[in-house]
């Protein structure tokens, strides 16, 4: 990642604008009501002055994904450089067959025509507009009859400002989406008027500080100027604050402030010498001071040339691929001690802080199986930040006090030398010197059964040890397909679950396999046709996130259809909400954080793969906690296993919907229950009573009335005006925000209405 930041060619939307895009461009100074673009036809809009074009791109992580954006189009840039500078929709994507339209109503819609949706929209039915224009300095607006601007791009910014775009207060840029890490970066401005990067929408890690006056926060507005300078403005234009490019007043054709993926801002300009682009300022000086820079894959390190790259100094596991860090110990603890080295969690990113001593620190974090490291100040604070989240990251640096103890697993013992073997028994002095005829036959006997006794026990470990031997080998050379899946035999199916024995949900059974790695095991009753089958295994095999439950392996064969899955230890939410004593488990803050963490899963699997995944059958039995109670979506995309079902991404907010209520509730999935929900928070008296009553307190009621609200909207029985998933990402992470919803239970269109007739109820809008 720490490479990638420091290319803008290297960032998102970027790599695979279409070489062969030139063939078609179409220059006008207008863009009349009905025009369109295809991704399959790669048209064009091009500005009057041809800097700008905007048309599909597509992602270069993702090749059968497009979005639609505006980027560079001068011919002074070659195509592999002209960066894409503004998307529709922020990380929206859409399939081949879609296009982008002008209708005849004056919005601008963005139609995935294989999911038969519209994706994105400017809402601008009612604002007369006769026309669009893509401007010279890359703005696209919408005007009236009048030519008044009623809607530009500029107002809705995505990763990237212009010379002269405004970013005020209640706007906000953010990182593209590229992987679990650079989703989460933003900038936007506070309260108090400072620019602030965040991570996710807490952890602020760097600011802009300006002390001239004390102008009204809510009129300033961060601009970039043409000479390369970047600054925060009044309503004046005079400036509170600026910082400068190493090139200011230069003469430099093409510039923009870029929010990368690495999360660092930086202020970049085209250099007509070098044909490329040129990094001439950015926030966060030292990349390694970026919150979360390296993700799961380590910690932050400055290499032998003086370039910080991401190394993971605490590996424990051999396979290059798997996170820097992953404790799972079945023997005891050991902390590995590493100076100069600050840690912190990133999911979540908060850790508990104590004051004491640095071998007291070292011996807290080792007797709390809870935590999984933790960093000692050692500046004059004496605080010790332990960590009880497997998932964190940090910076190493000479420069630094600060002393992390990392938890390890201790090598087995396989003799224990503190214990002591006893003496053998000495025999008695006086023996008896008589013959006993009787005794010698009893013996005699005694020793022949306690023979037999023993051949038959060693016989009988002898075929175990050879059935755990044959099994491993078994499993040894099981077939594996191009995806990395397990093609496991019925056979082999009936013995890592002991013949179905533990059964732990409907049609789901745990077992082990022979490396004693424990799985679930999925029984897909329906009878289900062995190509469409084996399809749909070969497309949720490849999709790896954090919060979706992995598949491991498949068995097909004959009418058999199984799935095997890790196993997540904790079991589905449904059991805890059913449960009054397990349901105190699941406090207000844990409820809120799975809502926000399945909501990113399923948007993921919307908008993160190669091609657009419904769920399906999103419930609460159907996601599942880990040992830290942190969710996992199981069962994902099994929808698509039967050709009569056909689910689009809007089930599946109806279903997220639903499943929000309950984990706010607490109340099982009755409608006459959600219209009494919606009546009791709507007339306003007191919201709360809605709430799970077995819920303590701490319940944030500025974080339930955001949630009620699009849990509403994704409750709404026109699919049309439901958001998406996308958006209610946003709203739960709190940077976007939502207008009450209508009641979702009376709205039933008229015969014969089109869903799209009528007025819309507002939808969720930005801040």
């Amino acid at each position: 990642m720490l490479e990638q930041g420091n290319f803008l060619f290297r960032s998102p939307f970027l790599l695979c604008v279409f070489f062969w895009s030139f063939l078609f461009p179409v220059a006008v100074s207008h863009i009349p009501l009905g025009s369109k673009l295809f991704v399959e036809e790669n048209n064009l809009w091009v500005s009057p002055g041809g800097d700008f074009a905007i048309a599909f791109v597509n992602r270069s992580d993702q090749p059968y994904q497009y979005s639609l954006g505006i980027r560079f189009n001068s011919k002074s840039i070659p195509v592999p450089k002209q960066t894409v500078v503004w998307v529709a929709g922020a990380d929206v994507t859409v399939g081949n067959k879609s296009y982008f339209q002008l209708c005849q109503n004056g919005e601008l819609v963005l139609v995935d025509s294989l999911r038969g949706v519209t994706v994105w929209t400017t809402n601008t039915s009612e604002l007369a507009v006769v026309s669009a224009l893509l401007r010279d300095d890359g703005n696209l607006v919408l005007v009236n009859r009048n030519q008044e601007v009623v809607w530009q791009s500029f107002d809705n910014p995505s990763d990237t400002l212009l010379p002269g775009q405004n970013l005020p207060v209640h706007k906000t840029l953010r990182a593209a989406s590229r992987n679990s890490v650079s989703s989460y970066y933003s900038l936007n401005m506070n309260a108090s008027g400072q620019l602030q990067l965040k991570w996710e929408s807490d952890v602020i890690y760097w600011s802009s500080y300006w002390s001239r006056g004390n102008p009204s926060s809510s009129n300033l507005s961060a601009v970039l100027t043409s000479g390369g300078v970047l600054q925060l403005v009044d309503q004046n234009q005079k400036p509170a604050w600026s910082v400068f490019g190493e090139d200011h007043n230069d003469s430099v054709n093409f510039r923009l402030l870029k929010l990368d993926i690495d999360g660092n801002l930086r202020m970049y300009s085209w250099v007509e010498a070098t044909a490329s682009w040129r990094s001439v300022w950015q926030a966060v000086e030292n990349q390694c001071n970026v919150f979360a820079t390296c993700g799961e894959h380590g910690i932050c390190v400055f290499n032998a040339s003086g370039s910080p790259e991401c190394q993971c100094p605490f590996k424990t596991r051999s396979s290059p691929n798997s996170k820097c860090f992953a404790l799972n110990c079945e023997s005891n603890y050991s902390m590995d001690t590493y100076e100069h080295t600050f840690l912190y969690g990133i999911y979540p990113p908060n850790e508990s802080i104590t004051i004491t001593s640095l071998q007291q620190c070292k011996e807290l974090c080792k007797q709390d199986p809870a935590c999984t490291a933790a960093t000692f100040t050692n500046d004059g604070t004496a605080q010790c930040r332990m960590k009880t989240s497997p998932y964190f990251s940090g910076h190493q640096n000479p420069s630094l006090s600060s002393i992390s103890f990392v938890k390890r697993c201790s090598d087995p013992i396989a003799v224990n030398p503190h214990v002591l073997r006893s003496s053998p028994a000495q025999s008695p002095v006086n023996r008896s010197r008589g013959l006993c005829i009787s005794c010698l036959i009893g013996a005699a006997s005694g020793t022949f059964v306690l023979f037999l006794i023993v051949q038959l026990g060693i016989g009988y470990f002898i075929y175990r040890k050879r059935s755990q031997i044959m099994r491993k080998a078994a499993l040894a050379y099981t077939n594996w397909n191009s995806k990395g899946l397990m093609m496991l035999p019925f056979t082999e199916i009936k013995d890592i679950t002991g013949n179905f024995k533990h059964q732990i949900g409907p049609g789901m059974y745990r077992g082990e396999l022979p490396n004693h790695q424990p799985v679930a095991v999925k029984d897909l009753v329906n009878a289900i046709e062995e190509r469409r089958f084996r399809a749909v295994v070969s497309r949720i095999g490849s999709i790896h996130h954090k919060n979706l439950v992995k598949l491991d392996g498949y068995c097909c064969e004959l009418g058999h259809r199984y799935l095997v899955y890790e196993f997540v230890k904790n079991g589905s939410v449904d059991k805890y909400i059913e449960d009054d004593e397990l349901s105190q488990r699941l406090t207000w803050k844990r409820r809120v954080d799975i809502c926000v963490t399945v909501a990113r899963a399923i948007c993921y699997l919307h908008t993160g793969c190669r091609e657009f995944i419904s769920h399906g059958n999103l419930k609460c039995s159907n996601v599942i906690l880990d040992k830290n109670y942190e969710p996992k979506v199981s069962e994902f995309g099994l929808g698509t296993v039967h050709p009569e079902a056909s689910y689009g991404g809007e089930k599946d907010v109806e279903d997220f919907g639903k499943m929000m209520l309950i984990l706010i509730t607490g109340r099982p999935e009755i409608k006459d229950a959600w219209e009494w929900t919606y009546e009791e928070w709507i007339q306003g008296r007191h919201p709360e009573v809605v709430v799970d009553k077995r819920l303590d307190d701490g319940v944030d009621l500025k974080e339930l009335e955001r949630l009620l609200r699009i849990a509403f909207w994704c409750l709404q029985t026109n699919e049309h005006i439901r958001p998406s998933m996308g958006e209610v990402v946003k709203v739960l992470e709190g940077t976007l925000t939502v207008d009450p919803p209508p009641p979702p239970f009376s709205q039933r269109l008229s015969e014969g209405e089109s869903p799209e007739s009528g007025s819309k109820p507002p939808s969720p809008t930005e801040p």
